[in-house]
């Protein structure tokens, strides 16, 4: 691991005077990918903004038909707040499946988005519920903000406060998942919110996190898992790997999203 100098600011406005003043500086969350690539040395950095303690990003608030999670908040807390098992009750389950124990109570939800993991999950929950993510200096919707393998809509210097959710009528994510890391080869998240769904895929976009809008206008026409059993995402725009092929994964998109639907029906 490289040298570098470590800050840890109390207040998000002191987050975002250090980094105006270290232009190459990095935002520490949970640390569970950042950490890991600096110590491989595959990316280093000046300095560490530990953003760990900051309390302003740290609530959770149900008000009306929108949730609103704080991004500091950790997978484990999400998957365990009163308020988002009482209006997004599929984000729980989604946080509550991320990686083990160890990297759920560490792990952060800004964190997360912010790397955009192509196989993560969160990424599948944000844009399958066209949640808007809000930061220190504006708000950016789902749809705008995933622009690639590791790339979002963020700018240097930008810090993800929070992000707010619609509450679906109704909502499930499955995944097929690598039994060793836990991330998903495929993961697909369905939302009914009234007529308007949503439907989101990790793990198989050779371009990151992707909607599939065939599925999202048969399922708009019949929510059931049967009028999406011929609907395929063309293998060539997925990826392949020693884990499985873009044609598998084609399949399990196709199966997976079923299965969501079916769970999204029977939710509780």
């Amino acid at each position: 691991m490289h040298t570098f100098d470590y800050h840890r600011p109390a207040t998000l406005k002191d987050a975002a005077v250090l980094l105006k003043k270290n232009d190459n500086a990095r935002i520490l969350g949970g640390g569970q990918s950042l950490i890991p690539t600096l110590k491989m040395r595959l990316a280093q950095t000046p300095a560490l903004v530990d953003i760990n303690t900051i309390e302003e990003l740290r609530s959770i608030q149900l008000l009306g038909a929108v949730l609103t999670v704080g991004a500091g908040l950790r997978h484990s807390e999400v998957a365990t707040a009163k308020d988002v098992l009482m209006g997004v009750p599929s984000l729980a389950r989604v946080a509550a499946g991320i990686g083990d124990r160890q990297v759920r109570n560490m792990g952060t939800l800004g964190g997360s988005i912010a790397n955009n993991d192509p196989a993560a999950d969160y990424p599948a929950a944000i844009l399958g519920l066209g949640a808007t993510i809000h930061t220190n200096r504006r708000s950016i919707a789902a749809d705008k903000f995933f622009t690639g393998l590791f790339e979002t809509a963020l700018k240097p210097g930008e810090i993800i406060t929070s992000v707010e959710f619609p509450l679906p009528k109704r909502a499930a994510y499955v995944k097929f998942k690598n039994p060793a890391s836990r991330f998903a080869l495929v993961g697909v998240f369905v939302s009914d919110g009234g007529g308007h769904v949503r439907v989101a895929v990790t793990g198989a976009g050779n371009t990151g996190v992707f909607r599939a809008k065939d599925m999202e206008k048969k399922l708009a026409e019949k929510f059931a898992p049967e009028a999406i059993a011929k609907s395929k995402v063309a293998a060539d725009k997925l990826n392949g790997d020693i884990h499985a092929s873009a044609e598998y994964r084609s399949h399990l998109i196709t199966v997976l999203a079923q299965r969501a639907v079916t769970a999204a029906l029977t939710e509780k």
